[in-house]
């Protein structure tokens, strides 16, 4: 069977651990910690970068640092994990879902301004596939409202928009490195500050309410509980095995766009034969090859081409469900028609990706169905 997802390890993850061991520091902020916080700062422009235990933490840290309140209004598009809403709703907040665009599943920004009212605090944007929303447009609406953007990045590592990283935009934003994404740590986030206002709380929250990452660099003699948070910071194991990978990003990346790239030459033929759409190549955004997926002409066409594949020994999945419309917020969302969503939800099929992949064999397989 060739899987959906294979975590790719460097070869260097369990050396760089042991030495997390050595150094008699596991329990994080450490060695490990640092290093790679100071590599994204500094790689992708970050005014600050915390790691965390996951994305999902990282959103959550950015619902308390935007101080969301019972009914506040967030608005999140509705074709995304559901930790893009839950961070929010947690907090209290009304999320106002957003539809996606006709020809993407990224937020359809000119929808968004409609859905604004006094109580709106912040808009959530998920990069899907690591490709850019229209960063310009949303944060030119922000600005005009005095909103928070906050960018949901976890696909999208290394890809940029007008040539600035993808959460490097919005105030704040998170990043994930779960063993499905390019880079990894098993579990494990990011929080990216791109905001002066929010960089000390962060930390804070960060560190259990607590102002100990001021007193270990000696800005204060004393540390003691100051805010609200959470442990969200990860440990030293979980560190040093993302700095393995790290150190590797570029390989990573270059090995996925081949990847992509023979994906996108070698079905277009047969995606037309069979009225399927292939992802869309970006223009002024760049592609960091998280996925490859189709956009089938029908939910029984893209069933029947799991079901074919699986049948040659291939693992392919479809993805996200309408949040609008699922059990938890149904009777929650203000009953819009969200279509491209939906769209997305029932046609959208995911290919395997990773970096042994032998994309050959995948593509050999897919491009033998044929509609009957």
């Amino acid at each position: 069977m060739i899987p959906f997802n294979k975590p790719y390890f460097t070869g260097k993850e369990t050396t760089y651990i042991e030495d997390a061991v050595k150094r008699g520091m596991i329990s994080g902020n450490g060695y490990y910690t640092k290093k790679c916080q100071a590599y994204f700062q500094e790689s992708f422009g970050f005014k600050k970068a915390l790691l965390t235990t996951s994305c999902t933490d990282a959103l959550e840290m950015c619902a308390m640092l935007a101080n969301i309140q019972p009914g506040d209004e967030v608005i999140v598009p509705s074709y995304t994990f559901v930790s893009s809403a839950l961070a929010f709703v947690r907090q209290g907040a009304n999320v106002v879902f957003a539809d996606s665009k006709k020809n993407h599943p990224n937020i359809d920004e000119t929808k968004i301004e409609a859905l604004i009212t006094n109580k709106t605090k912040a808009i959530v944007v998920v990069h899907y596939a690591g490709i850019a929303c229209n960063m310009d447009v949303i944060m030119a609406i922000a600005n005009a409202h005095n909103l928070l953007v906050i960018e949901d990045a976890a696909q999208a590592i290394s890809s940029k928009y007008n040539g600035k990283y993808l959460g490097s935009i919005g105030h704040m934003a998170t990043f994930s490195f779960h063993e499905t994404k390019n880079i990894i740590s098993g579990e494990g986030g990011l929080l990216a500050i791109n905001d002066d206002r929010f960089i000390n709380r962060a930390e804070i929250i960060w560190e259990k309410g607590t102002n100990r990452a001021e007193f270990f660099r000696g800005e204060v003699n004393k540390y003691g509980w100051v805010d609200t948070g959470s442990s969200f910071l990860p440990s030293e194991i979980i560190a040093a095995f993302l700095w393995a990978q790290i150190e590797n990003i570029n390989v990573i990346q270059y090995k996925r766009l081949e990847l992509w790239h023979h994906y996108n030459i070698a079905l277009k033929e047969w995606a037309k034969t069979q009225s399927i759409q292939l992802m869309p190549e970006p223009k002024t955004e760049t592609n960091n090859a998280h996925m490859f997926y189709l956009v089938c002409k029908s939910m029984g066409q893209r069933d029947a081409i799991i079901n074919f594949l699986k049948s040659k020994h291939i693992l392919s999945v479809f993805h996200y469900l309408s949040l609008h419309s699922s059990q938890y917020y149904k009777d929650k969302h203000d009953g819009r028609a969200l279509p491209n969503s939906d769209k997305f939800s029932e046609r959208l099929l995911r290919l395997p990706m990773f970096y042994e992949l032998d994309v050959v064999e995948v593509v050999e397989a897919l491009v033998s169905y044929k509609t009957s």
